[in-house]
């Protein structure tokens, strides 16, 4: 039996049952396979949650991720503005919407509480997180003296120097408002960034400005309000891979600081993790180099580098000091 084409057919093609059921048939199994190919993809998630892979940094060769800005970014943005004819200019008041300073912001808040708000028994009820208005005009970003955008020069200088993954835990002593943190929070795992903080109203930006705004309350960082090198809050069990302390020790007597370094050398990986202390080792330099290589050694540390960091947005740079872990 046959199955005549469509008188419209300029010509008498004919095809037999067995020619459908075996094209069926092809497309079928084609179509099976295509989805099943689909099914098991291994590209990178769509979402913004913990296992999404957002912001995780850039695959490189040998299975890692770099988290610094490449060069072939830097000439590309360099490109966009070029093409877009911009051109540094003098700091102005730019014309907006409603052009506020912080200070004007901080008036309008306190004043006027925003343009459109509760009153009375309504005011609690709508705003999960309410916030001082000192955060939201994000005066806790100058508090510590640098362009807070000097946060990310850090990040990147000490996840790379530390070749940190997503997996891997990190503490930093003296965590601020979190200009550096956030970086860390953002980039590792849930849970996987560890903080001790002594300042109350750093605490409080931390918590109620940075985490939300940023949307990283999902990432549960370990935040801790501690003083005296107290790590017992964060469990006797953590190891970490990177330790790292910007300008904190500056402003710590020297028996503290090896205090700290002594209850911290047994929460670092051996050999492959690291310490790192910004600016300088007083703490260290004032023993003299043969006395502090005998006390760091008796922790079972060893200095390791000297290192110089430059900023990619500003005309500044830092320096870090090495430390590494050899026994237990």
């Amino acid at each position: 039996m046959a199955i005549s084409s469509s008188s419209a057919s300029p010509k008498g093609v004919v095809v037999t049952v067995p020619v459908l059921v075996l094209a069926a048939s092809v497309a079928a199994v084609f179509l099976f396979f295509l989805l099943s190919s689909l099914s098991s993809c291994s590209c990178p998630g769509t979402g913004t949650g913990a296992g999404s892979g957002i912001g995780v940094g850039v695959p490189v060769s040998g299975g890692g991720v770099t988290v610094s800005t490449r060069k072939e970014d830097v000439d590309w943005v360099k490109e966009q503005i070029r093409a877009n004819g911009l051109h540094m200019q003098e700091n102005v008041l730019r014309k907006g919407i409603n052009p506020r300073t912080r200070a004007q912001q901080l008036q309008d808040l306190s004043e006027f509480k925003g343009i459109s708000h509760y009153e009375g028994p309504e005011a609690n009820n709508h705003t999960a997180l309410p916030c001082p208005g000192e955060l939201l005009v994000e005066e806790h970003h100058s508090n510590y003296g640098e362009p807070w955008a000097g946060g990310r020069d850090v990040f990147e200088f000490l996840a790379e120097s530390a070749h940190l993954m997503p997996d891997s835990r990190v503490l930093e002593i003296g965590c601020g408002t979190l200009r550096v943190g956030l970086h860390f929070i953002r980039y590792l795992n849930p849970e996987h960034y560890n903080c001790l903080e002594r300042d109350e109203l750093s605490l409080m930006a931390a918590f109620r400005y940075e985490l939300p705004s940023q949307g990283l309350l999902y990432k549960r960082p370990m935040i801790v309000r501690g003083e005296n090198m107290d790590f017992t809050k964060f469990g006797p069990g953590i190891v970490y891979d990177l330790i790292y302390a910007s300008a904190v020790f500056l402003h710590m007597p020297d028996k503290l600081v090896w205090t700290g370094l002594e209850r911290l050398a047994s929460k670092l990986k051996r050999y492959d993790g690291r310490i790192f202390v910004s600016h300088n080792i007083k703490f260290c330099s004032r023993l003299g180099g043969e006395e502090c290589t005998k006390r760091l050694t008796s922790l079972g540390l060893e200095y390791v580098a000297k290192h110089t960091h430059d900023s990619l947005l500003f005309n500044h740079y830092e320096i870090w000091f090495e430390f590494r872990r050899l026994k237990a």
